[in-house]
């Protein structure tokens, strides 16, 4: 099926920033795992995973629209040197998908695409509810512990 130009345009934008989350999610579970952090190994590999079902997802949308997806651009991408620095980018990096998926949500609207609409509000829902709360949360436990209790409760 040919799909709009626009909208195969912004599904390739979004999924540079969900690439980017992915290998974002990917290095940083590694460094958990290596430091023996191994709670925040599995949420983060966790994560990874998810962000791999939401490329999927646009991908097959693309796919199906008959468009190309772009898997070489990576938007936002940036990796932490510690604890905080690794949650907070990848914090970072969830508002910016928040924030991308509400923009392409609107253009699926304009654009009466409301099949690829309602599978952007499916990650929309997974990125502020299950992600970026998830990530909001330990920061604030680092703020309200400390930063050596909190990794310790993660080893």
């Amino acid at each position: 099926m040919k799909g709009n130009a626009k909208i195969n345009d912004a599904l390739n934008d979004l999924l540079s920033y969900e690439l980017a989350a992915m290998d974002q999610y990917f290095i940083h579970s590694q460094m958990y795992l290596d430091w023996g952090l191994n709670k925040l190994y599995e949420r983060i590999n966790h994560e990874f995973d998810d962000e791999k079902g939401h490329a999927t997802k646009l991908i097959e949308r693309m796919l199906f629209l008959e468009g190309t997806p772009d898997m070489v651009t990576r938007t936002g991408f940036k990796v932490g040197h510690d604890v905080p620095s690794m949650l907070e980018s990848d914090l970072r990096v969830e508002y910016e998908v928040d924030a991308k998926l509400k923009e392409v949500i609107a253009l699926c609207e304009q654009e009466s695409d409301y099949v690829t609409r309602d599978i952007l509000v499916e990650l929309l829902d997974d990125t502020e509810v299950d992600h970026a709360h998830w990530l909001e949360q330990q920061l604030g436990l680092i703020k309200r512990l400390g930063l050596q209790l909190y990794m310790h409760s993660q080893m």
